[in-house]
């Protein structure tokens, strides 16, 4: 017969969470990262005067977001250029991400209906690399494709034109601009609550205690005996 789950209080559940403590510099640091990771320029430049948080030249957001707005948009050239101004050696030392930079170009092309661009493109500056890496000739196989359907809808690999390819490809290029400024490539507070609720789910097995179902709020809630 299994045993039955330990209960603990809400009182006790709060006292021992009380007990724990934790740094205030280590929390602004914490949204800091997040805003900063993440864009939000205006946001990172009131808490940071507010805080008193010392983090990265914020200045360096705004240029990021330049280089993945354009990308969200569908202006991959500029978007590129932008990579050039920022740092030449990105693009340089990472042909996955160039390659994939180049590919949303040739998406980009189809969308506009541009074809004869678009196949000039694709076998001058995408065909070579992809004879360089079996990768990338399956992912050009895969974009050329879009121009054997008149309507996309039909088409196997449509989903390259919807605007998650582009935020895709923004993702990525916003990736290696914060891996070339020494910053981590993906905000800490993501991952430490999705580690929280991995956490609750293991005490689950264990116990039976006041618990956040909803990260919005971070209520804990009394469980139902």
């Amino acid at each position: 017969m299994a045993s039955s789950k330990k209960v603990i209080t809400r009182e006790e559940w709060e006292k021992r969470l009380n007990s724990v403590k934790i740094r205030i510099e280590d929390m602004n640091e914490l949204v800091m990262n997040f805003l900063v990771t993440e864009g939000y320029v205006e946001a990172a430049e009131r808490f940071q005067l507010e805080s008193g948080t010392e983090y990265i030249d914020l200045a360096t957001i705004t240029d990021r977001m330049a280089v993945k707005k354009a990308v969200q948009s569908g202006n991959v050239e500029d978007a590129i250029e932008k990579v050039n101004d920022l740092n030449p050696e990105i693009l340089d030392t990472n042909p996955q991400l160039f390659f994939h930079l180049q590919q949303q170009r040739l998406i980009e092309l189809i969308r506009d209906g541009k074809i004869e661009e678009a196949l000039k493109f694709a076998q001058e500056e995408l065909a070579p690399r992809g004879e360089e890496n079996q990768c990338f000739l399956e992912e050009l196989e895969r974009t050329v494709a879009l121009l054997a359907f008149e309507d996309v809808s039909n088409c196997p690999v449509g989903e390259l034109l919807d605007i998650s390819q582009r935020l895709k490809t923004a993702s990525e290029v916003n990736a290696a601009i914060l891996t070339s400024q020494s910053h981590e490539k993906d905000p800490k507070l993501p991952s430490l609550l999705k580690m929280l609720m991995g956490v609750q789910n293991q005490l689950d097995e264990k116990a039976s205690y006041p618990r956040i179902n909803d990260i919005s709020t971070a209520t804990l809630e009394d469980p139902s005996l």
